[in-house]
């Protein structure tokens, strides 16, 4: 080896290799290194492509050729760009170096999806000059390669995966993806129901988890809850094979890489040390809540719940993701110093000192990024840290007693006092102002004391009353008795849990801690003995009501699934309300960190299984109970069949094709289709019913129309209004309803058109006179006297005829019955009789005025009724006489001339007209 260092070429390949392999040096001296023939072939001879160098017990193996079973070990490949001798000054330019780690399939995977995809489909450059064809094809090579580094069925002897190998899982989403595939391709079809299962499980977050990068800080705080629900709802799912254990460890331990990747990659955007404090705040605090709400969720489900879910318990110990709490813990390092910051730029005054603590803070961590956290970057953090420290301890020491001024006025305040420390705790913290508020820090725990007593006072009195009462826990909405005494302990539990958290952040070294600290814990063991207490209780009221069969709680999958009253005749299910109580209390109390005993995780198992069957027939139940006060009384007819149908249905519940015995419990395939008829008939009878109302509330309608037309005037509309109920009755009656069903409908809107129609009675007769039909009369001079034309008896004649056809009105009158029905509306007329005698009344009076109009005009045709040659020769004498009358003819003439022409006067009655 030592003769070949001078030749670069080799220098660069060893070099490489050692680097890769963590060779030590003295490897280099062994001769088959300096004069190994494949590699003088790499160098030597242009059409020598290859170099592939793999690590041996022996040491190192080189080879010009790549052989499957490279695919086991690691491996180093040097391959050519161009086909050349490899000199000096071609070295770095035409030699590619490669690796290759557990498989090809897997090397060549995360290449194109982290190098390759990348650049040549994200980048503005390289996209635009790339074909869109050979996009696509890079995008389904890369998706083609996930799906074969995930298959657990492939023939290829090394790749050959098992369900808990999760080599090919390196995001959440290849977990998603990895079910999506199983579902389509899963040898068995079992195996392709569980997978969907998962897959829709899972469906529930993935569309975030593929968008990741796209959303905020907050959204993703929300996404860490809901992650938590999926995966605890696939760990305690029963309907298929569990979930393997070292699958679900690996799922959680990517997720959280995840969450820590995307806290950095939000964070790294910011200007930490620059950018304004409540923008830095706001975003730390949510980063850091993501960090810590998913430790939270790992070690709670992992060493609480799963481990005691009985019917599939986690076995692997606490899982703790150690690198994302301490990501979440350097995150709450930097909230930190940024917060000290801006409490000491509060108390210190505005001058040039504050200034130079302005420019000068923050330069001990330039060039550290403080979210790239890994134990490499720590020792630079602390160091930066440190010196940070020695900068602002000048400043401490002058605000120190500023803050103790600000204290010690609201001391007395015990409220205002915990509230101060908490705003500044930063700085309480700090040696100097903790040693300078001593006084202060007493006054907080003596504090802090009587609020522990003021808890233990309060709890001692509720302690044994019923919830909701002043004497009792407080109550909480949808929650038993015994889940609502445990979540109020809680909450104190987590009052007394802050106290001594405060205390032990600012006051652990003060005389009185121990003593306090003591007292609290005595008190949150107290609690915790109530909550078993309360627990314990429960479970014997619950295991002794499982052999009381009156209790509620017993189900037996051989029992019949519902029944008729006998008493009442309602349909009644034979799963009670105590089994869905018990439910939620299994699941609240479970969730509350319970062991449940194994008799009643048993019996809710078994209510769980059946519980969705039970929601669907006690809604079913609950229908037939309630359907007869949906109905509107009149339309029960109608549905007499439908309603007959469907208690046939109830009736017969019969399973097997002979129907000879009682559909239970524990025959999911004759339940499920037993469920399905009752829906339908219940859908059928619920259709019917609402069509029904529906065309009721539409002829509620038209009634409130016909109420408001006029009955003299607007006769055709009333004709109208009527054909439309006619023909709605016609077309409910062509659905295949029974004209003797329909009975009692009809005559319920013939009431309903009587009440319209006598209302409108009672209102034309009072305006009958007003409002007859118009009749013109004539006033002629015929005959040598005044007369009507028409004649008077005719016009009074006509006049009642009209009278008389409204009266009547009520005679003709059909409604909606059928042809044969005996008439409702004929008695209309004599319960309005007492109206008649004024309209006659009226009418006599009219026929009064029309008879003074001839005596007005018969000084018009007096010299029409004397000999007028016996009258000239009797009255007129002299020239006088003459010219007097002709006078007095001309005054006349002239007055004639106002009159109607033609010699006779036109006299017009307006009435309104009515024809039936």
């Amino acid at each position: 080896m030592a003769g070949s260092l001078g030749d670069v070429r080799k220098l660069f390949l060893f070099t490489t290799t050692q680097n890769y392999f963590g060779l030590r040096p003295e490897l280099w001296d062994q001769p088959p290194l300096s004069n190994c023939p494949e590699v003088n072939n790499f160098l030597d001879d242009g059409n020598q492509m290859l170099l592939r160098v793999q690590r041996s017990e022996a040491g190192l193996a080189f080879s010009n050729t790549i052989d499957f079973d490279d695919a086991k070990d690691k491996v180093l490949v040097f391959f050519k760009l161009r086909p050349e001798v490899i000199t000096d000054g071609n070295l770095h330019n035409n030699i590619l170096v490669s690796s290759m780690l557990e498989s090809p399939i897997n090397s060549l995977y995360q290449a194109v999806r982290q190098v390759f995809a990348p650049m040549l489909l994200k980048d503005q450059e390289w996209s635009r000059n790339f074909d869109p064809k050979l996009q696509n094809l890079l995008s389904e090579l890369e998706a083609g390669l996930g799906i074969v580094l995930r298959k657990s069925d492939t023939n290829l002897p090394k790749l050959k995966l098992k369900e808990d190998d999760t080599r090919g899982i390196l995001t959440p989403s290849d977990e998603f993806q990895f079910w999506i595939e199983q579902a389509h391709r899963g040898s068995k079809q079992i195996s392709k129901e569980r997978a969907s299962y998962f897959k829709e499980l899972f469906e529930t977050i993935s569309r975030e988890f593929y968008n990741l990068d796209s959303l905020s800080l907050l959204e993703v705080v929300d996404l860490v809850e809901t992650t938590r629900d999926v995966v605890d709802d696939v760990w305690r799912q029963t309907e298929h094979d569990h979930y393997p254990e070292s699958r679900m460890l690996h799922l959680l331990d990517v997720i959280g890489g995840s969450f820590g990747r995307f806290v950095q990659k939000k964070l790294g955007s910011l200007k930490l040390w620059e950018d304004p404090y409540y923008l830095v705040k706001e975003n730390l605090k949510a980063g850091i809540s993501i960090c810590e709400q998913w430790v939270i969720v790992c070690s709670h489900l992992t060493g609480q719940v799963w481990q005691r879910y009985v019917p599939h318990p986690w076995k692997s110990g606490k899982y703790f993701p150690e690198t994302l709490d301490k990501l979440g813990k350097r995150l709450e390092e930097v909230l930190a110093i940024r917060t000290i910051h801006e409490k000491l730029l509060y108390f210190l005054p505005a001058s040039e000192e504050r200034i130079v603590c302005l420019s000068r803070v923050f330069e001990p961590f330039t060039g550290v990024n403080p979210v790239q956290y890994n134990p490499y970057t720590e020792p630079l953090w602390k160091a930066a840290v440190s010196q940070y420290e020695k900068i602002i301890a000048p400043a401490e020491q002058k605000i120190a007693g500023k803050l103790k001024n600000y204290i010690s006025e609201i001391q007395d305040s015990p409220q205002q006092l915990l509230q101060a420390f908490l705003k500044y705790k930063e700085l309480v913290k700090r040696p100097t102002i903790s040693k300078e508020l001593m006084l202060e820090r007493e006054t907080l725990l003596a504090r802090l004391g009587d609020s522990a007593k003021d808890f233990r006072l309060d709890f001692e009195n509720r302690c044994r009353g019923i919830p909701g009462d002043p004497s009792g826990p407080l109550s909480g909405k949808n929650l038993s008795e015994v889940v609502n005494n445990i979540v109020w302990v809680r909450q104190l539990e987590l009052k007394v849990d802050d106290t001594i958290k405060i205390a032990e952040a600012l006051l652990s070294d003060l005389s009185g801690f121990r003593s306090f600290h003591r007292s609290a814990e005595d008190l949150l063991d107290q609690f915790k003995l109530y909550e078993q207490e309360q627990f314990d209780d429960w479970s014997r009221e619950v295991q002794s009501g499982l052999s009381d069969s009156r209790s509620g709680l017993c189900i037996e999958a051989n029992s019949r699934i519902m029944e008729l009253d006998p008493n009442d005749g309602a349909l009644k299910v034979h799963y009670s309300d105590r089994l869905v109580i018990l439910l939620r209390e299994v699941r609240q109390l479970s969730a509350l960190g319970f062991v449940i005993p194994a008799k009643i995780q048993q019996v809710a198992n078994v209510a769980q299984k059946f519980c969705k069957q039970a929601i669907i027939l006690k809604q079913v139940a609950h229908f037939y109970n309630s359907i007869d006060q949906q109905m509107i009384q009149s339309q029960r007819p109608m549905m007499l069949q439908s309603a007959l149908a469907f208690e046939q249905i109830i009736k017969n519940s019969k399973a097997g094709s002979g129907g000879k015995s009682q559909i239970t419990w524990d025959n999911p395939k004759e339940l499920e289709g037993y469920i399905q008829k009752l829906q339908n008939a219940a859908e059928r009878l619920a259709t019917e019913n609402r069509r029904l109302r529906k065309w009721h509330t539409t002829f509620c309608e038209k009634v409130v129309i016909l109420m408001n037309i006029d009955l003299l005037r607007q006769q055709q509309r009333w004709k109208d209004g009527l054909q439309e109920l006619r023909t709605g009755l016609a077309t409910v009656a062509a659905q295949g309803f029974q004209a003797s069903d329909m009975r009692a409908w009809r005559q319920h809107w013939n009431h309903q058109l009587y009440k319209a129609l006598e209302h409108q009675y009672q209102v034309g007769l009072e305006a009958l006179n007003e409002n007859l039909p118009e009749i013109n009369v004539d006033l002629t001079y015929k005959q040598g006297r005044l007369q009507f034309r028409p004649p008077f008896e005719e016009i009074r004649a006509k006049y009642y005829r009209e009278m008389k056809r409204f009266i009547g009105i009520p005679n003709q009158f059909k409604g909606v019955g059928e042809a044969g029905d005996e008439s409702i509306f004929s008695v209309m007329i004599d319960r309005n009789a007492s109206g008649f005698l004024t309209i006659y009344s009226k009418a006599e009076d009219l026929f009064r005025r029309l008879s003074a109009v001839l005596h007005q005009h018969k000084e018009w045709v007096v010299i029409g009724q004397v000999d007028m040659e016996a009258l000239v020769e009797k009255n007129l004498s002299t020239v006088h006489d003459w010219e007097k009358n002709f006078k007095a003819l001309k005054i006349k003439g002239k007055e004639v001339e106002r009159l109607p022409s033609s010699g006779f006067l036109c006299v017009a009655l307006a009435v309104l007209e009515f024809t039936l």
